[in-house]
């Protein structure tokens, strides 16, 4: 299976670390982020994995080359491209089938198999989430279809369908975890994406038009370690599931 691992990002959240690294290679338990993320793809069976690089690529570049050299290197030193962008551009080696998304600073205790054979055929991707508390949540119906995106602080809205009603649909957090449709590279030639955009965006711009579903895995415990004051947590979340 394929997977494709986001660690191109500026790590801003967690400077001064990513003063000097990239955020992949902050370590957690004494071993780097994108590590734990790379263990947990291999032991889940994913066994052609992309990394995307931008900010100290040439870090996680040397990191790779030494200790995981199987896996392909999406560079987007030209150009930090979003999420959407990202995707987009890892293209050459994402296609020919269905592939996962995971953000290298997630840590969780997924059973990514379980996740995967739980998607459905239809789907143009499904997404991990939660009822974690959070400012912004993807709305979704009773069939966990996904039909808009809110900010609860300042009221926005986000969707194709007119003058919906937020308080009708079930609020669920992003986890930074998807599985996607080969199809999807088709969708955004039609969709005439751009260079740069991000993927949640185009999620809600297109989910009247082509299914988009959320998954709530039973159990799900997780740690964003996206800023300073979140790492002693997952330090602390990698010594109990032993990652």
């Amino acid at each position: 299976m394929k997977a494709l691992v986001f660690a191109a990002g500026l790590g801003t959240r967690l400077k001064p670390l990513t003063d000097t690294m990239p955020k992949a290679l902050v370590p957690v338990a004494g071993r780097p982020l994108l590590d734990h993320v790379l263990s947990k793809l291999r032991g889940s069976g994913f066994d052609d994995i992309t990394v995307n690089v931008h900010h100290f690529a040439s870090m996680i570049r040397d990191y790779l080359a030494s200790n995981d050299p199987g896996v392909h290197i999406s560079d987007e030193t030209d150009l930090l491209r979003e999420t959407g962008g990202g995707i987009l551009h890892a293209r050459p080696f994402l296609e020919g089938g269905p592939f996962l998304v995971h953000n290298v600073d997630i840590l969780s205790n997924i059973d990514l198999p379980g996740f995967v054979s739980a998607c459905r055929e239809d789907a143009l991707a499904t997404l991990v989430v939660s009822e974690r508390e959070t400012s912004r949540y993807l709305l979704f119906d009773e069939e966990l279809r996904l039909c808009g995106w809110t900010n609860i602080k300042t009221g926005e809205v986000r969707s194709p369908y007119p003058d919906l009603d937020p308080s009708k649909y079930r609020k669920l957090a992003f986890s930074g975890i998807h599985f996607l449709s080969g199809r999807i590279f088709d969708v955004f030639e039609d969709e005439n994406c751009p260079e740069r955009f991000p993927i949640i965006d185009f999620y809600v711009s297109v989910c009247r038009r082509y299914p988009i579903y959320g998954y709530v895995p039973e159990g799900l415990r997780m740690v964003d370690v996206g800023k300073l004051q979140t790492l002693s947590e997952a330090i602390s979340f990698a010594e109990e599931f032993s990652l």
